[in-house]
C-alpha cells in the first residue's frame, strides 16, 4: 500500500534536499510547473528542484515509496507536456546547468538542466559544436534522449550519435553510468527511448570544429509557386552534401523590415538552409536555391552560429498553445505536394506552420538498430505545427492538423519522431519505435519493471 503523502513525508523529503521542493502554496511554484505549451495547465503535488544527482536520487526514491505519479522536467520545451503531471512529483532538473567543455578531448559535459543555447555558448568560445536542435531554449536532456536532430545532423549525426555516455538514476534509486563499455544495454535504450530508462543527471559528448561563424540564410517566396518551389526542394536535396541542410516551410510573411511591406501577413513558401563547413563553398553550394525564382526576402550569408542557433526561438518561444502532428517521408510526389499546398492554404492561424525538415546524410549511416532511434532511412521529416493564443480555438486547430495528417498519409513512412509526439496514444509510440519496440520493453521490464517512468512516451515493461 502506498505511504500517505502528507505534510511530514514533505517535510522529510525537503530536509535531504539540497535543492529546493515546492509545494503549492510555496513562491515560485506556478513557475515551477509552467512548461513551453500553454495547452498544458497541471498541478503536482510536489515540485523537486533538484541541485544535483543526489537531489534525484531522494526524489526518485520518494516517488517510489509514496507511490505518486512521476514526471520529469528538464527544459520543459516538448508539445506533449510530459514534464508536468498532476497531483504527483515533478522532478525540476532546470537547476542542474552544468557545463564542462574539454578542448583538447573535443568533449562537453553538460548537466540535464542545460539549454542548447547555454551548451553553444560554452562550445563555442573554443570553435566547437555538438549536434542539436535549432531553437536554443530546448533543453539538451529531452532533446537528446529523443534522438536530437537539427542543422548539423546531416554532417555529424543525431544527437544520440555524438553521445560518449550518461549518468543516469533508474528507478531503484541507483546512479548508474552508461557507455558503450559500462550498462551496454541501457546505453542503448537511452539513444532514442527517451525518459523511460530513468533520469539523466550528466550526458558527455563529442564536438566537432564549427563555426565561429556558418552560412545560414532563409529565403522567402510567394505562395503562388509553391509547387514549383516544393519539387525544386526535392530535387535540391536529393544530392545535397551533407553539411548542407535545408527545410523548406509553409508560413506566414512576418511583417518585418525584410519583408515587403505587400507581403506582410502573406502566406509563403520559405527555405532555411546551413551549411556546416567552408563557408566560401557554402555560399556557392546554397546558390541555386537563391536563384529558384524571385524570392521576396533573400537573408543568406554568414552569422556566427550561437546567433543562428536562435534565430527561431520568437516563434518558437513560451507561451502559445500547440499541437504537433508528424510522420517521417522520403522525396514527395507531385501528388503529395500538391495535397500539402491545398491544406496549408488554409491554415487555422498565421503562427501555424508545416515544415518539411530535411534528414539523411550522415544519420542514414547508422545502422536502424544501433540505438533505439529506428527510422534512419527517412529522407524528411514532416511536420504539421498548429500554433494558436485562444482556448476557445483548440478543437479548430487540432482537426485542422488531423485533417492534413490523414490527407497525406498515403505518401508517408511507417515512423514518426518521438519527439515531435503530441498526446497521441500507445500505438503511435510503438510506431515511433518499429522493430526495436520489443528490445525496448524487456529493458524497460529490467531497469523500471513497475513502469515508474510513465508520463512520457511510454513504452511499457514486458511481460
Amino acid at each position: 500500500m502506498a505511504t500517505p503523502l502528507d505534510d511530514r513525508a514533505v517535510d522529510e523529503l525537503a530536509e535531504q534536499f539540497r535543492g529546493t521542493v515546492l509545494r503549492p502554496t510555496d513562491a515560485g511554484y506556478d513557475e515551477a510547473r509552467t512548461v513551453w505549451n500553454a495547452m498544458i495547465d497541471r498541478r503536482p503535488a510536489v515540485i523537486a528542484q533538484c541541485a544535483g544527482a543526489a537531489d534525484v536520487i531522494s526524489a526518485v526514491t520518494f516517488a517510489r515509496e509514496h507511490d505518486l505519479v512521476l514526471a520529469v522536467k528538464a527544459g520543459g520545451h516538448n508539445a506533449a507536456g510530459n514534464a508536468v503531471c498532476d497531483d504527483g512529483l515533478v522532478i525540476d532538473l532546470s537547476p542542474m546547468k552544468s557545463v564542462q567543455v574539454d578542448p583538447d578531448a573535443m568533449t562537453v559535459r553538460v548537466g540535464p538542466g542545460v539549454t542548447l543555447g547555454e551548451m553553444d555558448h560554452e562550445t563555442q568560445a573554443f570553435g566547437l559544436a555538438a549536434p542539436g536542435g535549432i531553437v536554443s531554449t530546448t533543453g539538451v536532456a529531452g532533446l537528446t534522449l529523443g534522438g536530437g536532430w537539427g542543422y548539423l545532423s546531416r554532417k555529424y549525426g543525431l544527437a544520440i550519435d555524438n553521445l560518449r555516455s550518461v549518468d543516469i538514476v533508474t528507478a531503484d534509486g541507483e546512479l548508474r553510468h552508461a557507455s558503450e563499455t559500462e550498462n551496454e544495454d541501457l546505453f542503448w535504450a537511452v539513444r532514442g527511448g527517451g525518459g523511460n530508462f530513468g533520469v539523466v543527471t550528466s550526458f558527455e559528448f563529442d564536438c566537432h570544429e564549427v563555426g565561429p561563424e556558418v552560412v545560414w540564410g532563409l529565403l522567402l517566396y510567394p505562395y503562388e509557386n509553391a509547387a514549383d518551389l516544393l519539387r525544386f526542394h526535392r530535387e535540391f536535396t536529393a544530392d545535397a552534401p551533407d553539411e548542407l541542410c535545408c527545410y523548406a516551410a509553409i508560413m506566414t510573411a512576418p511583417p518585418e523590415e525584410f519583408v515587403p511591406e505587400a507581403y506582410h501577413g502573406e502566406t509563403v513558401v520559405g527555405f532555411i538552409v546551413n551549411y556546416a563547413g567552408d563557408l566560401d563553398e557554402g555560399l556557392e553550394a546554397v546558390q541555386p536555391l537563391r536563384e529558384a525564382g524571385e524570392p521576396i526576402t533573400d537573408l543568406v550569408d554568414v552569422y556566427p552560429f550561437t546567433v543562428v542557433q536562435s534565430m527561431f526561438d520568437t516563434e518558437f518561444g513560451p507561451g502559445a498553445r500547440n499541437y504537433w502532428k508528424t510522420q517521417f517521408v522520403g522525396p514527395l510526389s507531385d501528388e503529395a505536394i500538391d495535397v500539402a499546398i491545398e491544406h496549408a492554404a488554409n491554415r487555422p492561424s498565421p503562427e501555424t506552420q508545416v515544415v518539411i525538415e530535411h534528414l539523411g546524410g550522415q544519420i542514414s549511416r547508422t545502422a536502424p538498430d544501433a540505438t533505439a532511434y529506428r527510422h534512419r532511412d527517412a529522407s524528411f521529416s514532416f511536420n504539421i505545427f498548429p500554433r494558436w493564443d485562444d482556448p476557445a480555438e483548440d478543437d479548430r486547430h487540432i482537426e485542422w492538423a488531423q485533417s492534413l495528417f490523414d490527407a497525406m498519409a498515403p505518401y508517408t513512412m511507417d515512423g514518426v519522431y518521438v519527439n515531435m509526439l503530441s498526446q497521441e496514444g500507445a500505438e503511435r509510440v510503438r510506431t515511433a519505435y518499429g522493430d526495436n519496440y520489443d528490445r525496448l520493453a524487456e529493458l524497460k521490464a529490467k531497469y523500471d519493471p513497475e513502469n515508474l517512468f510513465r508520463v512520457n512516451q511510454n513504452i511499457e515493461p514486458a511481460a
